[in-house]
């Protein structure tokens, strides 16, 4: 499937930006301007079943194949945010970037034990601004507008069928590529355990205490710095 993409900038070097569950390219709508700024042309694709992108069966190598499907190969950074750092895992051998950044990976769906269920997230679906405005009392109704608008463009179905791959790991043997994996401490999907082990598979690891699950969009700046000499 040819993913829905957004693009800031025209640098000569290309980033590519793939998002989580339930979210769309909007999701970096802070970090992409960024990155232009840097002197990057940046590529954020909307993920099958999410925003304006097609709809169909979902599974984790079929978000990945769409990767493969519309975004250039050979980027110099790649960076994925949950299911999308999942997805960019199991297609980096073949787009080949540079380098990579893993954000709170979702490589265990299920979490380090298996008890986070995805289609559990359907829920945000049908009260989408209470739920929001639930988790966020802080943000502005703009914000609030965004995100819901978001979650009105998302398919649920994707929650239910990731449900069932909730129990397998993902995790790669080895980076491919130099890679980062950058997590909120205490993260809800990768256990201390889990960190040291991909520590011990070369990836590097870097953590911002405190953070949520979504560094890029509610930690920005605290996000910039985890990621020094990686952008």
């Amino acid at each position: 499937m040819r993913l829905h993409t957004a693009t800031w900038g025209d640098g000569g070097r290309v980033a590519l930006l793939v998002h989580g569950l339930m979210a769309d390219h909007r999701t970096w709508h802070e970090v992409g301007p960024v990155l232009a700024d840097r002197g990057y042309r940046v590529v954020a694709v909307d993920l099958r079943g999410h925003g304006r992108s097609g709809r169909g069966g979902y599974a984790p190598e079929l978000f990945a194949e769409d990767l493969a499907e519309t975004l250039p190969a050979g980027a110099e950074l790649a960076l994925g945010h949950s299911l999308g750092a999942l997805a960019l895992a199991l297609v980096v051998e073949r787009l080949r970037p540079s380098r990579v950044v893993y954000s709170e990976p979702a490589w265990r769906l299920g979490g380090p034990h298996g008890t986070l269920d995805p289609a559990a997230f359907a829920l945000f679906k049908r009260a989408p601004r209470f739920l929001v405005r639930s988790f966020r009392p802080d943000w502005d109704a703009e914000r609030v507008t965004e995100e819901t608008r978001a979650l009105e463009a998302w398919d649920e179905k994707t929650a239910h069928a990731l449900s069932s791959y909730r129990m397998m790991d993902h995790t790669p043997k080895a980076p491919l590529v130099p890679s980062l994996v950058q997590l909120s401490d205490p993260s809800t999907l990768v256990s201390s355990e889990m960190r040291e082990e991909m520590v011990c598979r070369g990836f590097e690891v870097r953590t911002v205490p405190g953070a949520s699950h979504t560094i890029h969009r509610d930690h920005l700046d605290e996000f910039l710095r985890s990621l020094t000499g990686w952008l």
